[in-house]
Formats: structure tokens, C-alpha cells, sequence
């Protein structure tokens, strides 16, 4: 303990990104928890100047607790190669593959890995037509927390009626009906899978509003399946080339066994508050939330 109370921790939290609320709640739980393992701690909301503060103060680590653009595509991870400073979680290269949801699909295919057919198309012809028979899925393709996620059921009258705060490239892609399922990647090893029921869509208002989802964890899903999840979620993240914590979401038709299993995204930035998926899997396998987070900054480096 006394080793880390002269180890200096930036927490970057905040952040200009629409997932601004939900990264504001990862960095003060974590920055607490950090605390309480003995860490010398400075809380940081990422802005213009973040680059003028950490040269200000200089900390041993910085713990990227950024969620979506800015803090979870390369940039903010280049910026920290620059200034030479170890960080958290996933490296450039891997951190821009895995939040362009149409490239970790490719990469996804290279390595055998299932995952449904999408295209990228405008949000005027999204808006005009549908761009592949219904039901569907209209994504953002550069954001995370399913953010402006719209679900286009099978008898839908017609095309969805996008917000102007979409970008203007969207990602639409075939629904994969069945289970939400879950496995974080904790360095070289699967925690473990879970189960995420809600009583609709699995959207943003679902994942953050209190009582908007259950999670069961461990999975009540047959060994077949679970270690499936384990495998494939340690085989995207190993060809994403992510380094720390990242967690794959799935989709599971359960009536087709273990050919209705498929990816839909490795987030190489999971929500990290003592309920989010990724500690509570941690706390499945015996890890408090505060060793979770001391790991972490324990395995921070450059050149990720």
C-alpha cells in the first residue's frame, strides 16, 4: 500500500462525448475506489486542455474512464503516447478498430467469428428507403451505450424517421433476435458470462436508468453456449489487439444452439461503476471492485 500512495493517478473522466453522464459516473466510482487501494488520485473532465493539465501534473498513470468519441476511438490514447504518459485499457490502433463497428466486423470475419450482415449507408437514404427488409437495426457506427440505436420492426410501415443528430453515414444492420449475453476479457482470461434481461429493447434508457435491465451473472445459459461466449469474446479481443479490460456483447437465439451465437461489438472502454457488467463479473470471480480498478493502473503502460 505504501508503494502506491507515491503513485500518482489521473482518472480522465467527462468528456465532450454524448456518453459525457455515463462517463462522469465510471471515473468518480473508480477515482473512489482507487483511493481506497491507497492511490495518490486527481480526478480530470477531459477537455480543450487536457494535454496542458496531465503535462501540469504529471501523474505516473492516467485511468481512461472516458466512454465514446474522443476517449474511446484512439484519440485521446494517441494524445497520452505523445505525452509518454502509461494509460488504462486499449491502445490506438485497437481502441479506433473496435469503436468503428463496421471495421471490427471485418476483423471479426478474418478471424472466423459470427457476426449478422450489415451495410453503411447515408441517413438520407436510411431516412427515403429501407436499405434491407425489415426488422433491422439503424446505428450510429462510431458510437457506443447504444446511443441513437433505432429498431425497425418487421411490420413497419415504412422507413425510420432518423433525428438530425444522427451522423450522416449510419450503420443498419440485420436484427439478431434472442438473449442480450455479455463476457468481459480481463487481460488473458474470460470472467464470465451474463445473462442482461429488460422488458423491451436493450437501449440506453435500459442499460442506465435505474431498474431498466436485470443481469444475471452467471449466465443461466448451457456450458456450450457459455464457453462459446468466453472463446469468442477472448479471440476478438486478442484480434482487435485490445490490452486490459474489454467486454463483447452477444445475441443468442437460444433455438438454434450454438448456431443462433453472435457478436455484436467489443467495448474497449466498459461502463465501470460497482453495478456495471464488467465489475460485477470481476466480483463473480472473487475481485472487488477496488482490486478491479488497481489492476488496471497496475497494467497501464505506452505503447499499447
Amino acid at each position: 500500500m505504501s508503494g502506491r500512495a507515491s503513485r500518482k493517478v489521473a482518472v480522465l473522466m467527462g468528456g465532450p462525448s454524448a456518453e459525457r453522464a455515463v462517463s462522469l459516473s465510471s471515473g468518480r466510482e473508480c477515482a473512489a475506489a482507487l483511493r481506497s487501494e491507497g492511490f495518490d488520485v486527481t480526478e480530470i473532465d477531459a477537455g480543450h486542455d487536457l494535454a496542458q493539465r496531465l503535462t501540469a501534473l504529471q501523474p505516473d498513470v492516467c485511468f481512461n474512464a472516458l466512454h465514446g468519441r474522443w476517449g474511446e476511438d484512439g484519440c485521446v490514447q494517441g494524445l497520452l503516447e505523445w505525452l509518454r504518459i502509461p494509460y488504462t485499457h486499449s491502445g490506438v490502433l485497437a481502441s479506433a478498430l473496435a469503436m468503428d463497428k463496421e471495421r471490427t466486423k471485418d476483423v471479426y470475419r478474418a478471424e472466423g467469428l459470427p457476426v449478422v450482415d450489415s451495410v453503411l449507408a447515408s441517413r438520407d437514404a436510411v431516412r427515403a428507403a429501407h436499405v434491407m427488409p425489415p426488422p433491422y437495426v439503424v446505428k450510429p457506427y462510431n458510437e457506443g451505450s447504444s446511443v441513437g440505436v433505432y429498431l425497425v420492426h418487421e411490420d413497419a410501415n415504412g422507413p425510420p424517421a432518423l433525428d438530425d443528430a444522427m451522423p450522416q453515414t449510419v450503420m443498419v444492420e440485420a436484427f439478431a433476435p434472442g438473449r442480450e449475453l455479455t463476457c468481459t476479457v480481463m487481460g488473458d482470461r474470460a470472467l464470465g458470462v451474463t445473462d442482461i434481461l429488460t422488458e423491451g429493447w436493450y437501449d440506453y434508457d435500459a442499460k442506465y436508468k435505474p431498474g431498466g435491465s436485470r443481469h444475471v451473472c452467471p449466465a443461466d445459459i448451457p456450458d456450450e453456449i457459455a464457453r462459446a461466449c468466453c472463446d469468442y469474446a477472448l479471440r476478438a479481443h486478442r484480434a482487435l489487439g485490445c490490452r486490459g479490460v474489454t467486454r463483447t456483447d452477444f445475441r443468442w437465439d437460444e433455438a438454434r444452439g450454438l448456431d443462433g451465437l453472435i457478436l455484436l461489438e467489443t467495448n474497449t472502454q466498459p461502463g465501470m461503476t460497482p453495478t456495471s457488467l464488467s465489475p460485477e463479473q470481476a466480483a463473480a470471480q472473487g475481485l472487488s471492485f477496488g482490486a478491479f480498478c488497481a489492476w488496471m493502473v497496475e497494467d497501464a503502460s505506452c505503447d499499447r
